[in-house]
């Protein structure tokens, strides 16, 4: 009996995905597990292995093409065998989903977020129940706007498709993205299977709560290209990051900046230095300084913390986020647990989580579940800058440059590396106290990090 190879969820909050290209074409003969096909999320691309051994018999989602979750994408069984000639359109999961792998970005863009989110890794679509959970975003609003464009269909297109009730059909992440951008599904002509609205649908609608960032868009559009101007399409990861910022923006934030003397911190990791075996990662100082935030975070609860909409969720396990430039964009790995980890630990996790970033082949389950966030620019010579918010996590770290800089100490002026950070908070989750309390305790553990043990 042939075998369905449907779309799987490659990560949570993944509603549709965008198929790259076929690695294996109809008529070839595969064996299970083989690398079928190549996806593009919203945060990674991802090569995904044969559900089943034997021939591709027929092929219905060309490469270039965005489905929904559980889309059948192609049939596999013994050659000459009969199959639908109709896609799998309802967005219902496959009894078993493939196995995945990461893989580089193939011009299409790749590696959440936040989204990364985006910075984010972590997909605010539903209140969470756990790390990986995030915010919903608030219904939409009666404002409309009807869309414009090749994309969207002409004037003599269809309405949009409707379900039972007259509802209108729409994936989840279109949903989302109408109630960010305030635009009445109703106006929306889906493209879509049977006419559903899908993400694609949604892209450059503006209406109600983006109302006021129109004539923004409208200028930014008036531009033509020609010489001296390059026009470079948005990819699913950059898509994802500019929504997410978008409303991490819209938070109300507070920012804390403090001075920390890492005279005992460079120290400690001289010492740790000494005791490199060969093949062993190197620690460095951003390894001591994720050790330190997440004890931080454990003896301060309230700022390991999502905002969830309708409640704060806090956790007990710290899960730090790095922020990791790469060619497609930012991505944050998380190193999981790393208030229980040793500094070597921790740098192991680092060394492999950053290569794997960027070269484009983090898992989903790398980049998902952070409970704060790290961005450090000062091994690129910034003294101080203010990170964005990574939501739905309560605060993210700013660390810049540590400089030789003059102080007083003891009423005499000596020269100590100084570090300076700046942690932004999201008011909603934590108060002022609060933040200041948390980098009390962080500086306190880098000046003196025998306050770690």
């Amino acid at each position: 009996m042939a075998t369905q190879v449907k779309l799987p969820r490659l990560g949570q909050g993944m509603d549709e995905g965008k198929v790259l290209q076929w690695l294996k074409g109809e008529g070839d003969t595969i064996e299970k597990g083989d690398e079928l096909y190549e996806v593009e999320t919203e945060k990674v691309n991802v090569e995904v292995e044969a559900p089943a051994g034997g021939t591709i018999l027929k092929v219905l989602v060309d490469a270039g093409q965005t489905v929904e979750i559980g889309t059948t994408l192609a049939w596999i069984g013994e050659a000459g065998e009969s199959v639908p000639e109709e896609t799998g359109d309802a967005p219902a999961e496959s009894g078993g989903e493939p196995a995945a792998r990461a893989a580089s970005p193939a011009g299409a863009g790749a590696p959440s977020g936040a989204d990364t989110s985006a910075p984010a890794e972590v997909n605010p679509d539903s209140a969470p129940k756990s790390p990986q959970g995030g915010a919903r975003a608030a219904g939409a609003s009666n404002a409309a706007t009807t869309p414009t464009g090749a994309d969207y269909g002409s004037a003599t297109a269809a309405p949009p498709a409707r379900g039972e009730g007259d509802r209108v059909k729409a994936s989840p992440l279109a949903r989302r993205m109408a109630a960010e951008q305030g635009v009445e599904l109703g106006s929306i002509t889906g493209s879509g299977p049977d006419g559903r609205i899908v993400a694609r649908d949604l892209e450059g609608v503006t209406g109600g709560a983006a109302a006021a960032a129109a004539p923004a868009a409208a200028a930014t559009s008036s531009v033509q290209t020609g010489e001296g101007v390059e026009r470079i399409e948005l990819t699913s990861m950059r898509k994802t990051i500019a929504r997410r910022l978008t409303e991490a923006w819209s938070a109300p934030a507070f920012f804390l900046t403090k001075d920390i003397d890492m005279t005992a911190a460079n120290a400690l990791r001289a010492n740790l230095l000494k005791h490199v075996g060969e093949g062993d990662v190197r620690p460095t100082v951003s390894d001591i300084l994720t050790k330190a935030s997440a004890v931080a975070l454990r003896r301060n609860r309230e700022m390991n913390a999502h905002w969830a909409g309708d409640a704060i969720l806090r956790f007990e396990a710290a899960h730090v986020g790095l922020a990791v430039a790469t060619d497609a964009g930012l991505v944050v790995p998380v190193i999981r647990d790393a208030h229980a980890k040793t500094i070597t630990e921790i740098a192991a996790d680092r060394k492999r989580l950053v290569d794997k970033a960027r070269a484009g082949k983090l898992q989903p389950a790398e980049f998902e579940g952070g409970t704060f966030t790290i961005s450090n620019l000062g091994m690129m010579g910034v003294d101080s800058f203010t990170a964005v918010l990574n939501p739905p996590q309560a605060a993210i770290l700013a660390v810049g440059a540590t400089v030789d800089t003059p102080v007083v100490v003891d009423r005499r002026v000596e020269v100590r590396p100084i570090m300076t950070v700046t942690l932004t908070c999201d008011h909603r989750t934590v108060d002022g106290a609060v933040g200041a309390r948390f980098l009390e305790s962080l500086t306190r553990h880098l000046e003196d990090p025998t306050s770690m043990l």
